[in-house]
């Protein structure tokens, strides 16, 4: 997310403005990733798969999937921090991998406070036919940007 000073954060965000916040990430337009759903401390990432987006097995890479994750848990944070946030730190766990059609990270704070939120990430795939399948969770710490 950008990081505007303190006393210019607006009270807040909207789906449009943040969905503005992701564009503005050149890698996010590399791997045309897409912010569905954002407020209420929660936020919903979405990116087609595509060839160039695969591993050598044929499966998408784990650097896609780490991205969506911390993307997500970002723009969730944010939801509750404001725009001027960080992320602090952030694990995450394969589950199996990821095939299909579309990867949909959906990040929900767990608990927030005025120094930081805790959220976690669900990230599934839905193929053709649109069933969805769990592919990697994630859990991540975000922080205000502090100024200096």
């Amino acid at each position: 997310m950008t990081a505007p000073h303190e006393s210019d954060r607006p009270q807040e965000l909207d789906l449009a403005l943040a969905a503005k916040l992701l564009d503005a990430q050149p890698f996010s337009r590399l791997v045309g990733a897409r912010l569905t759903a954002f407020g209420d401390g929660a936020a919903t990432i979405e990116v087609d798969i595509r060839p160039e987006l695969h591993q050598q097995n044929g499966f998408l890479h784990g650097g896609v999937l780490s991205y969506a994750a911390d993307n997500a848990l970002t723009f969730a944070g944010g939801a509750v921090l404001g725009p001027a946030v960080l992320t602090g730190g952030f694990s995450i766990q394969y589950v199996r991998p990821a095939t299909g059609r579309t990867l949909i990270a959906r990040a929900q704070v767990v608990h927030g406070g005025r120094r930081q939120a805790v959220v976690r990430c669900d990230l599934s795939t839905v193929d053709e036919e649109g069933t969805e399948k769990l592919c990697a969770v994630a859990q991540g710490t975000i922080l205000p940007v502090a100024r200096e």
